[in-house]
Parts: structure tokens; C-alpha cells; sequence
């Protein structure tokens, strides 16, 4: 019975322990089964607006089911991922997609209405906004074994841009929601057939003449593991090329047809760490006789058949081109004209219109097409995207700028509009008083770019410059304005843009008219009338005090001028004047000693002749003032 009850334990002991095991394994199997990784695969890159991306995804099997997610990062990328098979071509498949897209414009039909039919005949699955906002996500269940090819793109309707993340899982849904962690296996890779990973080429076409003789060139930045290529070409004249790659510091790195005796020069360089500021310098060889004449220039990266001069612009921008700037004023008042100081004081508000599609953004983050920057905050958001905008400088400016209210407006492919209404004091060392107190004159204000040419030009905004119908100024009228743009040396002493805004005004005369012309025509009508009295000592008294008013005149006027180094058309009218009366005061103090001497008769002879010879001789004096000032 013992050993029964023995054999009877270790039985019951050997099937708990079994229970156990079963009991402990079985959960852990069925976790195993649950946790079975399904492979997720992350792409990081960059896409540029018309430059489709391409990947294959190889061995596919039937049954599975794709899940890809893509996302916008940076810019106002708005992403598109499409799916095909890889017997199609992409690049021909593209350019009839589109043409079709413009077939159905040009017959009057609305291409987004009929857009999933159409992408159906080109694709086996594709998406737009199926996503959060306008990340594309697309789901499609695999049909057969083999290979496939993913597109990456943007809308179909607008070209945008900017930095993405790609998302790809198989038999992973979760990456239909944009989730799922990437668990290190590959899943697609880069097409090198129709695309290269971190490619483009731009094409540059300019000239360089006797008064420009050299060039310098801004690139965008550069990344580790690139290899920038460079060919120059010379189109016309004797141009002989030459080009030398500087670092920030402008300092050489690489050059090419150096000695001038080729039409065409190449560089290559490797980039081992991140390029910011570099730049090209072009001229045409040598110093001692500079050569002329139009160029091409094609700028690569990982791009080797530029050395061969050969390629068109695709891809990635790497040529930083000098960003027009729009630029328009509207003179609102002008508050004070100071004649001695030669200073003006002027409201005015300036606008400046640019693209710069550094700056753009996804609107769906602020669920907007476009934001206002009030203030200072303009400035905290170009010092938070490490970019620049084209400030600027008054040129003509006197003490402070009071700047009333100031906003930026950005939409979101990058196009700024930016506005400062401001008052400030501005030098205008332009005043010409000749003509004084007929003259005009003209007001400026200069907008002087604090950036070279090279990164920022002006142009003139006709639709927005204007002159205000009330400035408020009661001693001048605003008879037209003016824009004009040139060139100016910077701090950089490069060329930089300058924009110039005139103002032609003339006079409002009346002031003069009644205070100092009649009063004067009156003082010579009334010394012309001491010429029909007979006292010559009443003569002398009138005329004398006619000096005296001509004096005053004289400093009534020198207080409204600087002291100037020429004659005004008053002071010229005042000195003839006072010439003449000085002369008639002589004239009086003869003819009374001939009365005294006893000669009167021989006085009143002459006499008679004298009261046309007084005006006849205002009329000389102002024949002679009018050819000097005027002829």
C-alpha cells in the first residue's frame, strides 16, 4: 500500500508540475504570437516642388496589406504618396497624368472633380489628405507577389515644399494614424533609376561688362557628404571665366581657370561637414585686361555630368538668388519744412513685398492660409527660424525713427508683406534757393538696403506708392513724386539697392506776394512819385527811408534761409533795388546843391527825363535778373 501511495503522489506531483508548465508556457506562447513584429520602416528627407521621389518595394507578398503615412515637417509641403507597379514607368506616367490635368483646364473642366478617376488610371492606390490635415495616408492589400514602387510628391494642383516623414509598415495599421516605431528593417529603397537621393542642378545665366567685371555667387546650404560641381561657360564676347569657391569667411577653397586662357572653367569639391555661406566668385580673367561678355553657369550636387556642362535645373535650390524686393511709399504729411536746417519732417508709410520660401509653412498647423506678425514679433519669428528678411535703413534720416505701427503678413508658400507707418525728421541737402521764393524743390527719402545685391534687390511697387491729397504743409504744394532705384556701396562695400521716393513742391506764394512784393512795388511807386515834387530835400528824406525799408527787407528774408554762398532771386531783386534807390538818393543830393548853387533850371531840364528814366530803369534791372535766374 506504501508503494502504491508513493507511485500515487509522484503521478499527482508529475501532473501538477505538467498543469504548471502548461499553465505558465501557455500564456507565454500566446503573448509571443501577439508580439510578433511586424516591420515598420521611417524615411526622413526632403522634397523640392516638382522633383517626384521614387521608392521600390521589393517582395511583397500576397495577402499583406501596406500601410504608408506621410507627413509634412517643414515648409508648405502638402504631401501625396501614390503606388504602381514597377513594369510602369513613373516619369511617363507623370507627364501624361499631367497632361491630362491640363487637357481638362483647357476644356473648361474641373480637374479635381475628376481626380480619383484619373489617379485610378495611373496608380494602383494613391492619397492626398486622407491623413491628419494634409499628411497622406494610404492602405492597400498586396494582390500578388513581387515588386512595387511607392511615389512621393506633393498636390497635384500646386507645387510646394519642404521636409517630410515617410512612414511604412507592413500588416502595421497603426501606421495609418501616423504611429507604429520603426523597428530597424527596410522596406523600401531609393529608386536610383528615376531618383537620386539629394540631387539637383540650377542654371544660371548672366554677363559681365566693363562696369560689372565680377560676380559673387550665394549658395544655399550645403550638406555633409554632398559633393558640389561647378561648370562656367563663356556665351559671347571675350569672356574668359574664372571662379573660385569661398567659405564663410571668404576664404578660397577651390578655383578654376585661374590662368584665363579657357572659355570655360569646372570645380569639384566634397562636403565633409555642413556648408552655410558659401559662395562662388566669377570674373572674367585677368586683372590687367578684364575680359566681357555673357556666361552660363550650372551648379550641382551629386550631379557629375555638370562638369560636362551638361543638365537642366531639377531639384534641390542651391543657388541662394538675390530675392526681389517690392518696394512703395505713401506720404501721408508732411509736418515741418525747416529752410535753415534744410531738414523736412514727413509721416509716411512704407511697404515691402517678398517671396522667400524659407519662410513658408504647413496652414494646417494654425488652420490658416496666412499670419499677421504685429510689432516686434516679426522679428522674434525670423530670429526663431534662423532666417533673414531685407532690413533696411533710411539713408536721409535725422535723430529717430518713431515708428507709429508695423506688421508683417505671411502666407504660406512664403510670400511677405511687410508695413511701417513712421514719422521722423529726414535731411534734404537738395534744397536749391536760386530761385527763391519762385522756386521748387525736391524732397527725398532713401531706402537703402542693408544687405548686398547679391541677396536682396529692389523694384518699384507702382500700385501702392502714392501722395497723400492733404500733407498738411501750408507753405509748399506737392506738385508730383518720383521713384527711382540705384545702386549704392553698403557697409559690405558691395553694391547694395537703394529706393528712392521724391517729392516735387513749389512755393504757396501769397506769403511773398503780399508781404514783400506789393509793399515793395509800393515803396518804388512812391519814390517814383517824389520825382513830380520840386523839393529836392523832401526827395532826399523819401528815398533815404526807402533804404532803411530795403534793409529790413533784406533781413526779413536772410531769416528764412540758411546763409547761403549765392544769390537768392529776392536777394537779387532787393540788391537792384537797393542799387537804384541809392542812386536816386545821389541823384537828389546833386540836383539840390545845383538848386542851392543856383543852377535849378539846368535841374529841372534834367528832371523832366528822369521820371521815365526811374521805371525804365527797374524794367532794365529786371530784364537782367530774369536772364540770369531763368535764361
Amino acid at each position: 500500500m506504501k508503494v502504491l501511495s508513493m507511485i500515487n503522489r509522484i503521478s499527482r506531483a508529475i501532473l501538477l508540475t505538467f498543469l504548471l508548465v502548461t499553465f505558465i508556457s501557455s500564456p507565454y506562447q500566446v503573448s509571443a504570437q501577439e508580439d510578433e513584429i511586424n516591420p515598420i520602416q521611417l524615411i526622413t528627407s526632403r522634397y523640392e516642388a516638382g522633383y517626384s521621389q521614387f521608392f521600390l518595394l521589393r517582395n511583397l507578398e500576397k495577402g499583406d496589406t501596406l500601410y504608408v503615412y506621410m507627413e509634412a515637417i517643414s515648409g508648405n509641403l502638402d504631401p501625396f504618396v501614390g503606388l504602381s507597379d514597377t513594369e510602369t514607368d513613373p516619369i511617363e506616367s507623370m507627364n501624361s497624368f499631367l497632361e491630362e490635368i491640363e487637357a481638362l483646364v483647357d476644356h473648361g473642366i474641373d480637374p479635381l472633380a475628376v481626380l480619383p478617376e484619373i489617379g485610378s488610371k495611373y496608380l494602383l492606390a494613391w492619397d492626398d489628405d486622407s491623413g491628419e490635415g494634409y499628411d497622406a495616408a494610404m492602405e492597400f492589400s498586396i494582390p500578388k507577389e513581387g515588386n512595387y514602387r511607392l511615389w512621393v510628391g506633393d498636390s497635384v494642383i500646386e507645387n510646394t515644399s519642404g521636409d517630410y516623414r515617410l512612414r511604412i509598415g507592413i500588416n502595421t495599421p497603426e501606421v495609418l494614424i501616423g504611429e507604429g516605431k520603426p523597428t530597424g528593417d527596410t522596406i523600401a529603397w531609393l529608386d536610383t533609376e528615376f531618383t537620386r537621393e539629394r540631387f539637383g542642378i540650377e542654371e544660371y545665366r548672366a554677363a559681365l561688362s566693363s562696369e560689372r567685371s565680377s560676380m559673387k555667387i550665394w549658395l544655399n546650404e550645403l550638406q555633409k557628404g554632398d559633393e558640389l560641381v561647378v561648370f562656367i561657360e563663356a556665351l559671347s564676347g571675350d569672356l574668359k571665366p574664372t571662379i573660385i569657391l569661398r567659405d564663410f569667411g571668404n576664404k578660397p577653397l577651390r578655383s578654376g581657370n585661374l590662368n584665363g586662357k579657357a572659355d570655360h572653367a569646372i570645380l569639384s569639391m566634397p562636403i565633409e561637414e555642413t556648408a552655410v555661406n558659401y559662395s562662388l566668385d566669377i570674373s572674367g580673367c585677368c586683372e590687367d585686361s578684364a575680359t566681357t561678355g555673357d556666361y552660363r553657369l550650372l551648379v550641382g550636387i551629386n550631379a557629375p555630368e555638370v562638369l560636362s556642362g551638361l543638365g537642366e535645373s531639377l531639384g534641390i535650390q542651391i543657388i541662394n538668388e538675390p530675392k526681389e524686393v517690392k518696394v512703395g511709399i505713401r506720404l501721408q504729411q508732411i509736418t515741418d519744412v525747416d529752410q535753415i536746417a534744410e531738414n523736412y519732417s514727413v509721416v509716411a508709410t512704407l511697404r515691402m513685398e517678398w517671396f522667400d520660401p524659407r519662410l513658408a509653412f504647413n496652414p494646417y498647423d494654425c488652420n490658416c492660409s496666412f499670419q499677421v506678425f504685429p510689432g516686434k514679433a516679426f522679428d522674434n519669428f525670423i530670429e526663431m527660424t534662423k532666417d533673414e528678411w531685407p532690413e533696411f535703413t533710411i539713408y536721409n534720416q535725422q535723430g529717430n525713427r518713431w515708428t507709429q505701427n508695423r506688421y508683417a503678413t505671411l502666407t504660406s508658400d512664403g510670400r511677405v508683406v511687410y508695413l511701417e507707418r513712421f514719422s521722423t525728421t529726414l535731411q534734404a541737402p537738395d534744397f536749391d534757393f536760386t530761385e527763391y521764393p519762385f522756386d521748387t524743390q525736391e524732397f527725398y527719402i532713401h531706402i537703402d538696403s542693408a544687405y548686398p545685391e547679391e541677396f536682396y534687390y529692389y523694384t518699384n511697387l507702382e500700385s501702392y506708392t502714392d501722395l497723400g491729397d492733404t500733407l498738411g504743409e501750408e507753405q509748399w504744394k506737392a506738385t508730383d513724386f518720383s521713384t527711382e532705384i540705384s545702386s549704392v556701396t553698403a557697409s559690405t562695400q558691395l553694391p547694395a539697392s537703394r529706393y528712392s521716393y521724391g517729392i516735387t513742391a513749389i512755393r504757396h506764394i501769397n506769403y511773398y506776394v503780399f508781404r514783400i512784393f506789393i509793399p515793395l512795388l509800393l515803396i518804388i511807386l512812391v519814390a517814383w512819385i517824389t520825382f513830380f515834387l520840386q523839393d529836392y530835400g523832401k526827395r532826399i528824406d523819401v528815398t533815404t527811408g526807402n533804404l532803411l525799408l530795403f534793409i529790413a527787407f533784406n533781413f526779413t528774408v536772410s531769416a528764412d534761409l540758411p546763409r547761403l554762398g549765392y544769390l537768392t532771386l529776392l536777394d537779387a531783386a532787393l540788391v537792384a533795388t537797393f542799387i537804384i534807390s541809392v542812386l536816386v538818393v545821389l541823384y537828389n543830393v546833386v540836383f539840390r546843391r545845383l538848386e542851392v548853387s543856383g543852377r535849378d533850371e539846368l535841374a529841372r531840364k534834367v528832371d523832366k527825363y528822369m521820371i521815365w528814366v526811374y521805371p525804365l530803369a527797374y524794367l532794365i534791372a529786371g530784364v537782367v535778373i530774369i536772364q540770369i535766374y531763368y535764361l
